[in-house]
């Protein structure tokens, strides 16, 4: 009887089991005949078919598995896609731009597709729209090409950089979270010979970091972008003349995830070292100590040391002339014993010690007495 039951159970398994194979295979039949269909219509249809079949191609996609993008790319439709960005036709920019969106989503083979067909030219076009729908849409597909290594040289080469840029002063929140993004994807390119962006990048992107959460992703992108930018004159000028430009970075890395404080303190250090003199009172007015204090500690291993460096610039001497604290008990140690001799020479050692930090003492003091006299001057005379 129990071998009965369990033949019927087997049996009604596969029979489930056997229905469910003959849908699948019914299903992925249908799908050939639509991914057939649209790709012919594309391909020999007139204007008016080649949008319908572009916009089926999208709604296909966005509902499918990863092999319904290979297989539409298999059926040769993203040259013909890509023929329609240039179109003089909304419509037709529109619908193909959306289709080769979906298609270049998770597909790195169908990203190089589509900018070896030839699509970033057109793209670049539509990113010089001033506004418009079309203008966020290259964005989105620009961040999406970007993303495949073998395509960054090309769109470096295309000069879409400026562009980018441009949007974040003037794009909507979601078109400069995408400009930023694909900024960051290009600035990884091994091929760039020359600044991927000029200063002219340095003000929208302080603006942005200043309303973003400083630990979120969009602020890793945006501080390692302003890191880059300090490493040039004119962007380190940029960020000194930004209205709370230096504020910024210092709250980044007070509040900074892991990677933003990394590159955060980078572009700090990045100012001080180009000279000490000019960016020093600056970071410290802002209140930097705390927080690189803190990185010390609490950072990567690479922003840690950073963070080290820049505290030994912050100081009032810096690093390559100061002397440690046990060379010089040495040096005074000598001193002391050629004067009063091996016995006395510990003695009088402590005594110039104690002497030399005295001095030190009021030396800081007097600083610090005559910047608040010099300080309630200049207040006197506004008033």
């Amino acid at each position: 009887m129990q071998q009965e039951e369990e033949e019927e159970e087997t049996t009604a398994t596969a029979a489930v089991s056997g229905g469910i194979d003959r849908e699948e295979e019914a299903w992925n039949q249908m799908k050939h005949t639509q991914i057939m269909e649209l790709s012919g219509n594309l391909l020999n249809g007139d204007l008016n078919s080649q949008i319908e079949a572009a916009r089926g191609i999208r709604k296909l996609v966005r509902k499918s598995s990863a092999k319904t993008r290979s297989r539409f790319a298999a059926a040769g439709v993203i040259p013909p896609l890509v023929l329609m960005l240039p179109s003089p036709n909304f419509h037709a920019r529109e619908a193909s731009l959306l289709a080769l969106l979906n298609l270049a989503v998770r597909n790195e083979r169908n990203k190089v597709k589509i900018v070896a067909a030839g699509a970033i030219p057109p793209l670049v076009e539509l990113l010089r729209f001033r506004y418009g729908s079309l203008r966020e849409l290259a964005t989105a597909a620009i961040l999406t090409l970007s993303a495949a290594e073998p395509n960054k040289p090309t769109i470096v080469a295309s000069g879409v950089a400026p562009l980018l840029v441009q949007i974040l002063g003037s794009g909507s929140v979601q078109g400069r979270v995408d400009a930023v993004t694909a900024l960051h994807n290009l600035s990884t390119c091994a091929n760039n010979s020359h600044p991927l962006m000029d200063a002219k990048a340095v003000f929208p992107l302080i603006n942005l970091l200043k309303e973003c959460k400083k630990y979120s992703k969009f602020a890793e992108k945006a501080s390692a972008l302003l890191e880059i930018l300090s490493k040039t004159e004119e962007g380190r000028v940029a960020i000194r003349e930004c209205d709370g430009g230096i504020l910024t970075l210092v709250e980044t890395v007070e509040d900074g995830s892991l990677v933003s404080t990394e590159h955060a303190v980078g572009a700090l250090l990045s100012l001080c070292l180009s000279c000490r003199d000019k960016y020093r009172h600056l970071i410290l007015n802002e209140g930097a100590i705390p927080g690189l204090l803190r990185l010390t500690v609490e950072g990567t291993c690479e922003a840690r040391g950073r963070a080290r460096t820049l505290l030994d610039l912050l100081r009032d001497t810096p690093r390559e002339k100061r002397l440690t604290s046990s060379v010089l008990e040495k040096i005074v140690y000598d001193i002391a014993m050629r004067v009063d001799g091996a016995d006395k020479a510990a003695e009088t050692a402590k005594r110039l010690l104690e002497d030399m930090v005295q001095r030190s003492m009021e030396g800081s003091m007097n600083r610090v007495q005559y910047q608040v006299e010099s300080y309630t001057s200049s207040q006197d005379n506004s008033t």
